[in-house]
C-alpha cells in the first residue's frame, strides 16, 4: 500500500458528504473490499426489520386484503419512483418480471408494431458486445418473426458511437436495442443523439439501463426514448433476482401489444372474461402476479436514493472512478507479467464513463480467484477482464485503494 495514496483515500472519505451512508449497508463476513456493486449491490442493514414488518403486517395481518389495499398498484407506484430517477413522467414505468422477460416483451412488441405499419421493416440493430441476454433475446425475436439482425461492431474498450448507429439504421430498421452503459467497458452512450438517429430512420429505440439506473442521471422523456428496461439488483440494491422495470412512452402504450398475455394485463383483472382484452394503459405490459415480496429491499433502497439525490450520487461515482483509475496507475498498470502489462479497457475520465472500470490481462481469471479468498471482490468477465464496480452509497475510497493494492499484489504473484 502506498502511503500517499492511502492517505489520499482517507482524506477523500473524511471530506465525502455521502460517507456516512456506507454504514447503512451490511458489511459483515470476510469482505475487506467489495468492488462488484455493479453486479450485485450490498443489502441495507435494516432489511431484516423491514421484512419482518412486511411478514407480520402486510402479509400476516392484512392477508389477501393487501392486494386491494396496495399490492395491485405496487408495480406502478414503484415504477413511478424509478421513473423519476431516469427522467420519466408518472404512468410510464412499471416493475415486474426479469430483465430478460421484459426485454423480450418490449422488443417483440416494438418489431410487431413496426412490421404492421411497414412489412419491409425487418431488421433489428444491436451491437455485438451487448450483454448476452440482450443478444440472445434479439436472436430469439428475429427467429420468431423472420427478421434480420444488423450487428454493429463495438469496440470493447469504448462502446457504440452515434456515427455507427447512423450507418447501421435505415428504411428497413424496426428496432434499435443498445445499452446506456456498456456492461464490459463502462462506456456511457449518447442517448439523445442515438435515439434521434433511430427515429430519423423510422425505428423504435429500446435502451438497456441495467448499468446506469440509480447511478447515472438519465432523461428518457427529454431524449424521446420509446422503450427501456433495467434491473434493480445492481445500483438499486434490490437483492438477487429482484424484478426488473420497464418503461413505455405514453404515446406508445395503446399501440404496442406485448406477447405474454396474462390476467394482470387484462382490461378488467377481476372480470374473468372468456377472451383476453388488453388494458388500455401501462397495465397491459404486466403478465402474471407481481413479485411483491421481492420488492421490499428495492423500496428501501429507493428511499435512500431519493433522500440523497441522483446528482450527488453521480458526483461521488465520478470521484470514485477517477480515484480508482489513479490507484490502478499506481498499483497495477505498470507491472509487466508474462510479457504483458494490464490494459485499462474503459473510456477516459469524462462524460462517457459510467460507474465501473475494466482492465484486461490473461492472468486475471486466476487472480480473481485468489482475490476472493482474501476478501477482495472484483468481477471477472471472460475472456480476460476484471471489472471494478463502484456503488457510490456503499463504497469507500479506502476500500477501493486497499482492493486495488491487493489486485496489484496478486498480479505480480501470477508472474
Amino acid at each position: 500500500m502506498t502511503t500517499a495514496l492511502a492517505g489520499r483515500a482517507a482524506e477523500l472519505d473524511a471530506a465525502d458528504p455521502l460517507a456516512a451512508h456506507a454504514r447503512r449497508f451490511v458489511r459483515g463476513g470476510d469482505v475487506v473490499s467489495y468492488l462488484d456493486g455493479n453486479s450485485l449491490g450490498r443489502p441495507l442493514a435494516d432489511l431484516p426489520e423491514r421484512f419482518a414488518g412486511f411478514v407480520e403486517r402486510d402479509w400476516g395481518e392484512r392477508l389477501i386484503r393487501s392486494w386491494d389495499e396496495q399490492w395491485m398498484e405496487r408495480p406502478f407506484g414503484l415504477g413511478d419512483r424509478i421513473g423519476a430517477l431516469v427522467g420519466a413522467a408518472p404512468g410510464q414505468a412499471f416493475v415486474g418480471d426479469s430483465t430478460t422477460v421484459l426485454l423480450y416483451k418490449l422488443a417483440r412488441a416494438a418489431v410487431d408494431a413496426r412490421l404492421a405499419a411497414d412489412p419491409e421493416r425487418r431488421e433489428i440493430v444491436i451491437d455485438d458486445d451487448s450483454f448476452p441476454t440482450d443478444r440472445f433475446v434479439v436472436e430469439g425475436v428475429a427467429a420468431e418473426r423472420g427478421l434480420t439482425i444488423r450487428w454493429i461492431e463495438a469496440d470493447p474498450a469504448s462502446g457504440v458511437s452515434l456515427e455507427q448507429v447512423r450507418e447501421a439504421v435505415g428504411e428497413r430498421t424496426a428496432l434499435v436495442l443498445l445499452s446506456h452503459v456498456a456492461y464490459r467497458s463502462g462506456f456511457l452512450a449518447d442517448m439523445a443523439g442515438i435515439t434521434e438517429a433511430a427515429h430519423e430512420a423510422g425505428a423504435l429505440m429500446l435502451w438497456d439501463l441495467c448499468h446506469s439506473v440509480g447511478v447515472i442521471p438519465t432523461e428518457l422523456d427529454a431524449c424521446g426514448v420509446d422503450l427501456a428496461v433495467g434491473c434493480t439488483y445492481k445500483y438499486l440494491n434490490g437483492g438477487p433476482g429482484s424484478p426488473a422495470f420497464g418503461y413505455v412512452a405514453e404515446h406508445l402504450q395503446g399501440e404496442l401489444e406485448q406477447p405474454i398475455q396474462g390476467w394482470m394485463g387484462a382490461a378488467d383483472v377481476f372480470l374473468m372474461e372468456r377472451h383476453y382484452r388488453a388494458a388500455p394503459d401501462l397495465r397491459r405490459f404486466l403478465s402474471g402476479t407481481p413479485p411483491v415480496l421481492a420488492t421490499v429491499a428495492l423500496e428501501a433502497m429507493l428511499e435512500l436514493v431519493e433522500q440523497v439525490g441522483i446528482a450527488a450520487i453521480r458526483e461521488k461515482s465520478v470521484a470514485l472512478t477517477d480515484f480508482a483509475e489513479a490507484a490502478l496507475a499506481e498499483h497495477v498498470l505498470p507491472h509487466e507479467v508474462g510479457g504483458q502489462r494490464p490494459r485499462l479497457a474503459s473510456p477516459p475520465a469524462g462524460p462517457h464513463r459510467g460507474s465501473h472500470l475494466t482492465l484486461t490481462h490473461p492472468s486475471f481469471r486466476a487472480v480473481t480467484e485468489r482475490l476472493w479468498q482474501r476478501g477482495v471482490i472484483p468481477d471477472f468477465r471472460a475472456p480476460d477482464g476484471i471489472r471494478i464496480g463502484l456503488s457510490p452509497l456503499s463504497t469507500t475510497f479506502a476500500e477501493v485503494e486497499g482492493g486495488i493494492a491487493a489486485l496489484g499484489e496478486e498480479l505480480r504473484r501470477a508472474g
